[in-house]
């Protein structure tokens, strides 16, 4: 993707009322993002945008996913709570999306991440597919595996813990 069409895509989205535009060709993988404030007229003055290698070529037809939930929206559910926090120190990587779960990036390779391993802040720790795209899940916590709590190739849930991490380990 050349500077003037991801310039033309940044117009896009600060002309639009969209939160977020995502554009995926040649195995490359654009996502822009503009904050909409709720006293304003939609637009933003600042949007992110975000390079990153996409996991497979895909038509470079534009999607536009749903609106980015806000930082209070991101707790987990209250379904098993006894069950998914054994330990009050133990971090929770949680799934920011509904999709499927993938513990490694192909089916014959060894899982991005195990119990045990030690892990760093951006490192990618699995692949949660939603709408045909694969969505690298970075880690925002350095520490040791402690436990994986979803099932590869089986539905998680926005919010769904991921990894139990302990940040001390």
């Amino acid at each position: 993707m050349n500077e003037s069409y991801i310039r033309k895509l940044i117009r896009l989205v600060e002309e639009s009322e969209i939160e977020s535009l995502e554009v995926s060709s040649w195995g490359r993988k654009v996502r822009i993002t503009q904050r909409l404030n709720a006293g304003s007229n939609g637009h933003s003055n600042s949007p992110a945008v975000m390079h990153s290698p996409a996991p497979a070529p895909s038509a470079p037809a534009p999607q536009t996913p749903a609106p980015a939930p806000t930082p209070a929206a991101t707790a987990e559910p209250p379904a098993k709570p006894a069950e998914e926090t054994p330990s009050d120190n133990l971090v929770p990587i949680t799934s920011p999306m509904v999709g499927t779960f993938y513990a490694s990036p192909a089916p014959d390779a060894d899982p991005y991440v195990s119990v045990n391993e030690k892990i760093s802040i951006g490192q990618v720790v699995c692949i949660v597919e939603a709408m045909k795209l694969m969505n690298e899940i970075e880690s925002e916590v350095s520490g040791r595996i402690v436990k994986v709590m979803a099932e590869n190739s089986k539905p998680v849930e926005f919010g769904q813990t991921l990894f139990l991490v302990d940040p001390k380990g």
